[in-house]
C-alpha cells in the first residue's frame, strides 16, 4: 500500500471515530503559518478532505488534499500520537 493511500486510510479513520483534529498548517500561501489549531474534518473525498475551524466566533472552511500531509505542508497532530 502507498504512503498516500495510507495517509487517506488514516484520514478516514480519525473522521470516523472523532473529526475534532488539530493540525499545523506551513504553507507559502499562508501567512502566518498555524500551530496546534482546532478543525473538524466535515467531509472525505477520494483526493481531499474538507475541514472548519472549531471556532464558535468566526467559522472558516478549507479544502485540503491529501498530498499536502504527505509533503508536509499540512499536519495532523493526531497522526503523529496515533503511530
Amino acid at each position: 500500500m502507498s504512503e498516500l493511500a495510507l495517509i487517506k486510510e488514516k484520514v478516514k479513520a480519525l473522521y470516523e471515530s472523532d473529526p475534532h483534529i488539530h493540525i499545523n498548517v506551513s504553507m507559502p500561501r499562508l501567512k502566518p503559518a498555524l500551530k496546534n489549531v482546532r478543525v473538524v474534518i466535515t467531509a472525505i473525498y477520494p483526493n481531499i478532505f474538507r475541514i472548519e475551524e472549531d471556532n464558535e466566533s468566526e467559522r472558516h472552511s478549507y479544502t485540503v488534499q491529501y498530498t499536502d500531509i504527505l509533503t508536509k505542508q499540512i499536519e495532523i497532530l493526531e497522526l503523529n500520537t496515533a503511530k
